[in-house]
C-alpha cells in the first residue's frame, strides 16, 4: 500500500490556553481533492499553513511530495509591497495618485512571478481570460479591488501547478460568473495532476473534489459525500447596548446621498460613468455588481476618500461635496467596514483598542478614551461575544473572529449611514446568519443602510432597494419590497 501524499499524526494546536486542534489525525492520499470545512476559528488556516510548511508542525506532518515549493497555500487575502519593499499602506491611499506611481503594475507583478518561478508567460494568457482580469495588466496592486486581488491571488496559483494547491477562501470576494469560471479552472488543474486542498463553508465547489472534512472540537472528521448543514437559526438573544438604540442625528434632510451624472477616470480609463443615485434618510439598500463594476470606487466617493468628488455634482447629508465641510465631519456620520479597511488595519491593536478606534475613525487607537467611550466599548465587546478576546491583537485571532471585532468598531458611534462592504468575508455560515440578523436589529432605530453583497441568501431583511453596477454604469435601481408584493 502506498504511503499517504500527507500524513498527519496528533497534531496538537494551543491558543491563549486553550485546545485548537487536539491531537488531530488526517491522511491525504493519492488522487483525493478535499474539501475542508469548519466553524470560523476552528483550526483550518493554521492547520493548512502547517501542511505547507509556512508555521511549526512539531514532528506531526509528513509528505512524499518532495520539495516544499511543490506545495502553494494561497492565504484568504493577498499582501503586497510597493516598488521600494514597503507593504505599510493605509487605506485611502489607493486614490492618492503618488503612491500609484510607487507600487506595481498587475502585469510586471506576473513578469516577476514567472521570472522567478520559470515558468512561460504565454501559458497564463488563457487563465488571464477565463477570470476575465485581461484589462487589469496595466492596473497598479494598490488599485485593485478585494475581488480583482484574489482572482491575482488565484491566477499565480493556478499559473504555477504545484503537486498540492491550498486555497484558503477561495471564493471570498468574487462574483457569481468568477466563482463558476473558478471551479472550470480548477477542475483543469485536478485533472492534469495537481491535488487540491480546498477550505471553505460554499456549497459551490468543482466536481473534482471527491472527499470531505471538516474540523469539530479539534479533530478532523471525513466523509466521502457533502454533508446537508444543519443552521440553528439564532435569535439576538440580548438587547443591544442602550447606546445604540438612541439616534442623536441631524435633523433629515431630503437625501443622505444625490449624485447627479457623477464620472470618475483615470486617463482615458472610465471606472463610474453617468452615476445618478439618490438615497434618503433611513433607507436600506443592496449595493451589487460583478468584480470590477465601480462598487468600491463609489464607495470612496462617499466616505470622502475619493478626491474626484470635488470635480463632480455630488451631495452628501444635503451639502454638496466642496462647500466647506471637512472630510472629518463627514466620516464621523459613516460607519464604514470592508475587505480594504480591513486590509490596511493596524495589526498592533487588541480587540478592544480596535472597537474604540471607531470613535474617531483611525486604523487604530491613538489615545486615551474617557470613562463614557470605554464602558461603551466593553458593552459591545460583551455584546459580541468578544470578551475572551478582549486583550488579544486583532492580528492574531482567526479572520471571524477579526471581521467581528472590526464590525463592532464600525457601529460603536452608532452612525447615521452604515456602509457595510462585504462585511461576512471570512465568517461561517452560522455567524453569517447571525450577523444580519444583528444588522436587521441595528437598522429599526432608522439608521441609513448600504449593503454590498453578491448573493442574495447572504443580505440582511431589512433591505428595501438594489443598486446594481456594470461597467462603471448603473444597470438597476429596483425596489425590492415592491418587486415582492407585484410577486
Amino acid at each position: 500500500m502506498k504511503s499517504p501524499v500527507v500524513n498527519i499524526q496528533n497534531f496538537t494546536l494551543k491558543f491563549q490556553h486553550s485546545t485548537v486542534l487536539d491531537e488531530l489525525c488526517w491522511h491525504i492520499n493519492a488522487g483525493e481533492n478535499w474539501l475542508l470545512s469548519g466553524k470560523s476559528g476552528s483550526g483550518k488556516t493554521v492547520l493548512a499553513k502547517a501542511i505547507a510548511q509556512l508555521i511549526p508542525d512539531y514532528g506531526a506532518i509528513t509528505t512524499t511530495i518532495g520539495l516544499r515549493s511543490a506545495i502553494h497555500y494561497v492565504a484568504n487575502w493577498y499582501q503586497f509591497k510597493d516598488l521600494e519593499g514597503q507593504s505599510n499602506f493605509y487605506y485611502q491611499q489607493r486614490y492618492n495618485k503618488q503612491s500609484v506611481e510607487t507600487t506595481n503594475t498587475v502585469g510586471a507583478e506576473l513578469r516577476y512571478f514567472g521570472k522567478k518561478h520559470q515558468l512561460d508567460f504565454d501559458e497564463v494568457i488563457p487563465i488571464l481570460t477565463a477570470l476575465n482580469v485581461n484589462d487589469l495588466l496595466s492596473a497598479t496592486l494598490i488599485q485593485l479591488s478585494s475581488g480583482e486581488h484574489k482572482k491575482l491571488q488565484l491566477l499565480k496559483a493556478l499559473w504555477l501547478r504545484p503537486k498540492l494547491l491550498i486555497l484558503d477562501l477561495p471564493y471570498n470576494g468574487l462574483d457569481s460568473a468568477s466563482r463558476k469560471n473558478l471551479n472550470h479552472l480548477l477542475d483543469g488543474v485536478a485533472t492534469s495532476g495537481t491535488q487540491l486542498i480546498l477550505i471553505a463553508n460554499d456549497t459551490e465547489i468543482p466536481s473534482c473534489i471527491n472527499r470531505f472534512a471538516k474540523i469539530e472540537h479539534g479533530k478532523i472528521v471525513e466523509s466521502d459525500e457533502m454533508q446537508p448543514r444543519k443552521f440553528e437559526l439564532l435569535e439576538v438573544d440580548r438587547p443591544l447596548p442602550e447606546f445604540l438604540t438612541v439616534n442623536n442625528w441631524p435633523e433629515p434632510v431630503g437625501h443622505l446621498i444625490k449624485m447627479i451624472d457623477v464620472k470618475v477616470s483615470y486617463g482615458d480609463k472610465i471606472v463610474l460613468e453617468d452615476i445618478n443615485w439618490e438615497v434618503k434618510p433611513g433607507e436600506k439598500w443592496a449595493l451589487q455588481g460583478p468584480n470590477g463594476s465601480g462598487k468600491s470606487t463609489l464607495l470612496s466617493l462617499i466616505c470622502a476618500d475619493h478626491p474626484q468628488a470635488f470635480a463632480n455634482n455630488f451631495y452628501l447629508f444635503g451639502n454638496k461635496r466642496g462647500s466647506g465641510e471637512s472630510i472629518w465631519e463627514i466620516k464621523e456620520r459613516i460607519g464604514l467596514i470592508s475587505p480594504e479597511l480591513h486590509w490596511y488595519f493596524d495589526p498592533s491593536a487588541t480587540v478592544w483598542q480596535s472597537i474604540v478606534s471607531g470613535f474617531y475613525d483611525s486604523a487604530g487607537l491613538f489615545c486615551e478614551p474617557g470613562y463614557t467611550k470605554s464602558r461603551q466599548a466593553d458593552e459591545l465587546i460583551d455584546y459580541f461575544g468578544l470578551m475572551p478576546y478582549k486583550n488579544t491583537l486583532v492580528s492574531q485571532l482567526p479572520l471571524g473572529t477579526q471581521r467581528l471585532a472590526l464590525l463592532g468598531r464600525t457601529i460603536i458611534k452608532n452612525p447615521e449611514l452604515l456602509i457595510l462592504d462585504e462585511p461576512c468575508q471570512g465568517l461561517d455560515t452560522q455567524q453569517i446568519i447571525h450577523f444580519n440578523k444583528l444588522v436587521d436589529e441595528l437598522c429599526k432605530n432608522g439608521t441609513t443602510l448600504i449593503y454590498v453583497g453578491h448573493y442574495e441568501s447572504q443580505l440582511p431583511t431589512c433591505i428595501e432597494k438594489r443598486i446594481v453596477l456594470e461597467n462603471g454604469r448603473i444597470k438597476a435601481l429596483e425596489n425590492i419590497l415592491e418587486m415582492a408584493v407585484q410577486d
